[in-house]
């Protein structure tokens, strides 16, 4: 299908966004506070909204260079 959209993500990319949809969605439900990423998720998830913007078109930053 022309609109698909495939990312690749390794298991530990994979976990780790697995855990912050669930946990976000969880707290929201709950109406407690979201639990922060340690650096290495917040990192592999920075990552990945990067990539994913890319695909969408769109460019992480007015400076960003690495397309």
């Amino acid at each position: 299908m022309p609109d698909d959209i495939v990312l690749r993500l390794d298991r530990a990319t994979a976990e780790d966004l697995y855990v912050a949809l669930y946990e976000s969605g969880e707290r929201v439900a709950g109406g407690t506070p979201i639990t922060p990423p340690t650096a290495g998720e917040a990192e592999r998830l920075g990552t990945l909204l990067r990539d994913l913007g890319h695909v969408l078109g769109r460019r992480c930053s007015p400076y960003c260079h690495h397309l």
